[in-house]
C-alpha cells in the first residue's frame, strides 16, 4: 500500500501553486511572528517572485520584448509564468515553452512570426550557455574513405539547433537585438536558421534554400547521402558542394562517422 504523501511535501506543493497564482488563497502554514496570519508579507514574496521571473524572460527574450512591447510582453510573460513555473534555479535554464506559449497567446496573434523569433532567441542561450566542444576537424571529414562518404553520419555540437520558419525569422532576430533602427523586413518570407557555437561565439545563420533540409536530415542522425538527397528535393538550386563546406564552416558537428 503506498505510503500517505508527507505533510511537508504537501505544504512545498500548496506554497508553490499559491505563489504564481494570486487567485489562491495563502497557505495556512505560512505566519508571521506569534502565529499571525502573514497576508501582506506573502503578498509581497509573490510578487516578488513573479517579476524576478518575468525579469529572466526579458533578458532572455530582448527581441521578442522590443518588438512586442514592454507592456504586451509583460501581459505575456506574466500569464506564463503562472503556468510555467520554473523547474530548475537556474534561470538560464527557464523559457523553452515560452514560444510556443506566444502561438496561443491571443493579443499575440497579429505578430505570427513572434513565436519563431522567441524560438531563435531561446536556441541562441542554449547554444551560449552549452558545453565547449571542439567542431568538426576538416581532416576527420577528409579521413572517411570518398566511396563511403555518402554513408557517413554525423555527431551533434550541444550548441546546435535549427529553427525552421514560415516567416523572416533570421531578419526580425537580426533586426531587434540591437536599439538600431529596424528597416522594412518582409515578414512573410520564409527563413530556416542555423543557431552554432564553434568557438566562444554564438553564430546565427540563415540558410539557403534546401540546406535546411540538409541539415535537418544530419542532425536527426540521417546519413551525408540521405541529407544531400533531402536538400535536393527541397530546392532546386541546392549545392552540395556548398552544403558540405557549411558541415564544416557552421561547427555545426564535432565528429563524423564512417559506416561500418
Amino acid at each position: 500500500m503506498p505510503s500517505a504523501p508527507d505533510t511537508q511535501d504537501l505544504d512545498a506543493v500548496s506554497i508553490r501553486a499559491a505563489i504564481l497564482d494570486p487567485s489562491r488563497a495563502n497557505p495556512p502554514t505560512v505566519a508571521g511572528p506569534r502565529g499571525k496570519q502573514a497576508v501582506k508579507r506573502f503578498n509581497v514574496y509573490r510578487n516578488n517572485v513573479t517579476v524576478s521571473l518575468i525579469e529572466a524572460l526579458v533578458d532572455i527574450f530582448p527581441a521578442v520584448g522590443r518588438i512586442a512591447g514592454p507592456t504586451l510582453f509583460r501581459d505575456m510573460a506574466r500569464e506564463f509564468v503562472r503556468a510555467h513555473p520554473p523547474s530548475s534555479p537556474l534561470l538560464f535554464l527557464y523559457g523553452h515553452e515560452f514560444p510556443t506559449f506566444i502561438e496561443t497567446f491571443e493579443h499575440a496573434a497579429r505578430m505570427p512570426y513572434l513565436a519563431d523569433v522567441a524560438r531563435v532567441e531561446r536556441a541562441w542561450l542554449t547554444a551560449y550557455h552549452a558545453a565547449d566542444l571542439e567542431p568538426l576537424a576538416p581532416q576527420a571529414l577528409a579521413a572517411i574513405d570518398p566511396e563511403h562518404l555518402g554513408d557517413a553520419t554525423f555527431t551533434t555540437h550541444p550548441a546546435t539547433a535549427l529553427v525552421r520558419s514560415s516567416y523572416a525569422a533570421f531578419d526580425i532576430f537580426d533586426a531587434n537585438r540591437t536599439s538600431d533602427p529596424v528597416g522594412k523586413i518582409d515578414a512573410s518570407r520564409p527563413q530556416n536558421v542555423l543557431v552554432t557555437r564553434p568557438g566562444t561565439e554564438v553564430t546565427v545563420i540563415a540558410l539557403p534554400d534546401g540546406h535546411e533540409a540538409f541539415f535537418e536530415t544530419l542532425l536527426s542522425g540521417g546519413t551525408l547521402g540521405e541529407a544531400a538527397q533531402a536538400g535536393m528535393e527541397a530546392a532546386g538550386t541546392f549545392d552540395i558542394n556548398d552544403a558540405i563546406g557549411g558541415i564544416l564552416s557552421t561547427g555545426a558537428f564535432i565528429a563524423a562517422q564512417a559506416a561500418n
